[in-house]
């Protein structure tokens, strides 16, 4: 009897492409070449991929992150590639005309527009993950079954890519003074990956 096999869920490059930027920029070509032939993905640096990859991929590369670099560099290399991902995202995914709009609108009018567009494309990071917002003040937006924290443990918060993605489109878009806090994380052993946002 045949069994259809899954295909495997699937994120959008950012969460390797900007990574390897990141790495680059903090730590020198060597050790970034160390770090994704840890995480077998030697590939992407000799051929940035363009196009969604497997999930599995990019769980790897942040796993191997703290593993080999540690906490704290693995937090910074992680923010700054969750930065480039937010500018990557306004240079090419946002059209002007949409975030000139979204300037002019209240705060609060502005969330409301960008967690939509935010909620419609959450196929692209989340993977096989559900992500969810809630409007408000605080601002929450929730990832159950991240896999960026699949296999991962910690005693903190691991999640500063999204953090980090996500305060720099709301300081651009809603407001320039938005904090971003991951106050839950499923690496810690909560339900969810939960952040506040607030201005």
């Amino acid at each position: 009897m045949d069994m259809a096999v899954a295909a495997p869920s699937r994120i959008g490059p950012n969460a390797i492409t900007r990574v390897a930027e990141a790495l680059n920029a903090q730590l020198g070509e060597l050790l970034t070449t160390e770090v994704f032939a840890a995480a077998g993905l030697l590939h992407h640096l000799a051929s940035p991929p363009t196009h969604m990859v497997d999930e599995a991929e990019v769980t790897r590369l942040h796993r191997v992150l703290r593993s080999e670099l540690g906490e704290r560099a693995a937090f910074a290399v992680a923010r700054d590639a969750g930065l480039r991902t937010g500018d990557y995202l306004l240079g090419h995914r946002i059209p002007r005309p949409v975030q000139w709009l979204l300037k002019l609108l209240p705060p609060a009018l502005a969330s409301r527009v960008l967690l939509s567009a935010i909620h419609k494309h959450a196929w692209t990071f989340a993977g096989s993950g559900s992500f969810s917002a809630s409007a408000g003040l605080p601002v929450v937006l929730t990832i159950r079954g991240n896999p960026m924290c699949a296999g991962q443990t910690s005693t903190v918060p691991i999640c500063d890519f999204y953090a980090a993605t996500f305060e720099r489109l709301f300081r651009v878009l809603v407001d320039p003074q938005t904090s971003v806090r991951e106050v839950a994380c499923e690496a810690r052993g909560d339900d969810a990956c939960r952040f506040e946002l607030r201005w």
